[in-house]
């Protein structure tokens, strides 16, 4: 095992036999949902830098898969839009995580009539290397784990998820950004790396590792401030910033013209007629938005027309448009 992943390991070892409130990541708002309560341990045990949980996502009892389970809230989550035996399937390296989970598990069966801890099949595995058959998951998650993998696992572990998901199945993601440089320092320390800090990457890195893999369609779902790296508290010489993001990457068929990213970008039309046809598949109603994907809004604009308003990236994409 890599240095830096033993030491995650005993990192999140550690968080597993003494919850630590805040370990690495910011606190989520928890979901408030019918009939839906979060144990208290689970809320202590949340180790994620956003949510994976959306329910667009969840619909038709899709076979899910979680890797990095932490205490269990997010495996609870998507249990409450499955409720099928060994519909959820969670997978974590550390053993003591695991055991922590079950343990949750018995707590939220108690806290809700609805929910069995058979819903949810833990198994031990690495992201590297998932125990999970071809072609057999509908939407697959990870929260606050991938940014902590160097290049070369990294590329691994998204390669596993694609693996492992059916075509159009979806990997929903929440992960560290930072668009500055970082020093050595920062780098290679990998306790910061554990932590979710020292290994965030630019959000361009972030999503050409995605297509390379073959995803063909991204989603940026959300983009939000997460944490400081200053010079009393960290080895750089600057003040660095890191964001975290919401993504989700879907096994579409890779188009000819390369894929699909949506960043939040909007088109508006508002010339003389009713509607805009570019005669490419794309058609805007006058004065109403349309969401584009950051390939269709540069071949719109090259058009160079007059009564087309584009908006900047607004890293929050909710779902429809273009393509």
């Amino acid at each position: 095992m890599d240095n830096y992943l033993e030491t995650t390991h005993n990192v999140y070892k550690a968080a597993a036999l003494t919850p630590d409130v805040g370990l690495c990541c910011t606190t989520n708002p928890i979901w408030e949902l019918p009939g839906l309560k979060i144990p208290k341990i689970m809320q202590d045990m949340n180790y994620g830098c956003g949510s994976t949980v959306h329910a667009r996502d969840l619909t038709n009892n899709p076979k899910m898969l979680y890797v990095g389970v932490g205490g269990g809230m997010e495996l609870l989550q998507f249990a409450y839009f499955n409720r099928q035996k060994n519909g959820v399937i969670g997978i974590d390296a550390v053993d003591e995580m695991l055991e922590a989970s079950r343990k949750n598990f018995i707590e939220a069966e108690a806290q809700n009539p609805w929910f069995k801890s058979d819903f949810i099949d833990l198994k031990k595995g690495d992201a590297m290397n998932l125990p999970v058959a071809d072609n057999s998951i509908d939407v697959a998650a990870q929260n606050c784990l991938f940014n902590i993998f160097k290049a070369a696992d990294l590329k691994k572990a998204i390669a596993e998820m694609y693996r492992v998901l059916k075509p159009h199945g979806r990997l929903v993601m929440s992960d560290p950004v930072c668009e500055q440089p970082m020093s050595d320092a920062l780098r290679n320390d990998d306790r910061l790396r554990a932590l979710c800090l020292s290994g965030s990457l630019p959000i361009a890195d972030y999503v050409k590792a995605l297509t390379d893999a073959g995803f063909g369609t991204i989603e940026i779902r959300a983009r939000k401030p997460y944490r400081i790296l200053d010079p009393k508290n960290y080895p750089t010489d600057e003040l660095i910033y890191i964001e975290s993001i919401e993504v989700a990457a879907i096994k579409d068929p890779m188009p000819a013209d390369g894929p699909c990213v949506f960043t939040g970008k909007t088109a508006i039309y508002y010339g003389d007629d009713d509607y805009f046809d570019d005669k490419a598949g794309h058609v805007l109603l006058k004065n109403q938005p349309l969401a584009l994907c950051d390939k269709t809004t540069a071949a719109l604009k090259a058009l160079n027309r007059d009564d087309i308003f584009f908006s900047e990236s607004t890293f929050h994409y909710d779902g429809g448009g273009c393509c």
